[in-house]
């Protein structure tokens, strides 16, 4: 599949209050919980955006970006519109941006894959992960059309709620099932940190 026309960003902003500290950094095996997430994505696309307000570490790649927030403590929409107005500011040709948490290492990689495939559709201007039933809003696929929108409800009017713009916006999701744990799950608490390491730990059994 030729994603030459998406970029892909990593959203690293979260303030992680339920945590206690930067989530991107922690290790989980032998590798912070952005690297994870990156070499997953690394060789998908031909470019990564890493959308965080820290210098934070990252696995070196000639493809991957830091940058700020275009506006700060706007969460997760923030992040978006700062990677929409990047594309913009550095005359890119990308159509779409595909966000990726990154707190979520054991995602399945085919999902960008199937937010490809909805590229061809046209039905839609914005689409979520929804996997055993939970939608998972920071998984997404966003056209460039939304920008406008997008910095006016955000930045005139406030509304910084992913949940409540996608709707008003109109989503569409990706539905997807697992018969065991959910690998979109993200990690916020310590308790996650310490389910993921089990799960961690299965996988290499199997190894």
């Amino acid at each position: 599949m030729n994603n030459n026309n998406i970029l892909a960003v990593v959203l690293a902003g979260g303030q992680a209050k339920r945590f206690g500290k930067d989530k991107s950094q922690v290790r989980l095996g032998k590798l912070t919980l952005i690297d994870h997430v990156l070499s997953k994505i690394v060789d998908e696309f031909t470019e990564i955006l890493i959308v965080s307000n820290k210098d934070i570490k990252f696995m070196s790649s000639d493809k991957i970006t830091l940058i700020e927030d275009y506006v700060k403590d706007m969460g997760p929409l923030g992040g978006v519109l700062s990677a929409m107005k990047w594309v913009i500011k550095k005359d890119k040709k990308y159509k779409w941006i595909m966000t990726f948490p990154s707190d979520t290492p054991f995602f399945n990689k085919s999902i960008i894959n199937e937010f490809s495939k909805k590229i061809k559709l046209n039905d839609s201007f914005l689409y979520f992960v929804k996997a055993n039933q939970k939608r998972h809003n920071i998984f997404g696929l966003w056209s460039l059309s939304l920008l406008k929108k997008l910095e006016d409800d955000l930045i005139n009017k406030k509304e910084n709620k992913v949940e409540l713009w996608a709707n008003k916006i109109g989503v569409k999701t990706i539905n997807l099932e697992f018969d065991q744990f959910d690998p979109f799950f993200n990690i916020n608490t310590i308790e996650d940190l310490e389910k993921a390491k089990r799960i961690l730990g299965k996988k290499d059994d199997r190894l």
